[in-house]
């Protein structure tokens, strides 16, 4: 019996008449440019690093923007108007004094009420510093022109912690004729024992201006006081609402 040995075809030293695969050298690189043809050379995929990452500055693209200068504030002037109702000229004219001093010496800002246009203006001028100062005066005089107190109202302009939100009963429960008073009776309780109870409680100022309500305080102050307030205009009895309102004093007391 004949046995066939079998040879591999790329072993070395043996020529078979398969044909091998060889590399481009520079002599049939000549050759092929002799024939018309241009070999193509691979590129490389790996990328030479320009700039060493280690020696790089970590702070180079960031960009960082110098604070604000009195210098760059001069000539900007800008102005505010906070229109005032006809309600609120008295209480505006008797307690003038107290609103136009610390807006001049505290913020550096001018102020004046404009017959004409029953408006309170306030504007920067040279002396201002901060940038925020026109904010807390114009939050200020607004707080006051909606009902607050002078000196609950001044709380804005000392916190910056300190917000105004106002919402109308409608948006709550759309109510009209009766239904409306007592909805609003039910905010304000017997002699505003309800009111006051929610302000103790949440550490707020709360103002009732016909079916309008402002609150004043630290966000989550105005939460709860919404809460509570939303849950009378629903129709809550005052005694669950208080013992709502019990829960949440225990649970402020334990956090602080």
């Amino acid at each position: 019996m004949v046995q066939q040995s079998f040879t591999s075809p790329f072993s070395r030293g043996e020529n078979t008449g398969d044909q091998r695969l060889e590399m481009p050298t520079q002599d049939s690189a000549a050759k092929q440019a002799d024939d018309g043809f241009q070999l193509v050379q691979k590129k490389s995929r790996k990328r030479k690093m320009t700039m060493d990452m280690d020696d790089a500055d970590p702070k180079a693209g960031a960009v960082v923007y110098p604070p604000a200068k009195h210098e760059k504030l001069e000539g900007k002037g800008e102005l505010r108007r906070i229109a005032v109702p006809a309600h609120r000229y008295t209480p505006l004219k008797d307690n003038w004094l107290k609103i136009f001093t610390p807006v001049v010496e505290h913020l550096h800002l001018q102020i004046r009420f404009n017959l004409k246009s029953r408006c309170v203006e306030i504007r920067t001028c040279k002396e201002t510093e901060e940038p925020s100062a026109l904010q807390k005066a114009a939050d200020f005089v607004r707080a006051f022109t909606l009902g607050f107190e002078v000196d609950d109202a001044l709380a804005l302009v000392r916190l910056d912690e300190l917000f105004l939100e106002s919402f109308d009963v409608q948006d709550v429960k759309p109510l009209k004729g009766d239904h409306l008073a007592r909805c609003i009776g039910r905010l304000a309780g017997k002699g505003g024992r309800t009111k006051f109870t929610i302000e103790n409680v949440t550490k707020t100022r709360i103002v009732l201006a016909d079916s309008k309500v402002h609150i004043l305080g630290s966000y989550q102050n105005i939460r709860a006081a919404r809460t509570a307030l939303c849950n009378l205009v629903l129709g809550k009895p005052p005694s669950k609402v208080y013992g709502t309102m019990r829960q949440l004093a225990s649970r402020i007391g334990e956090r602080f």
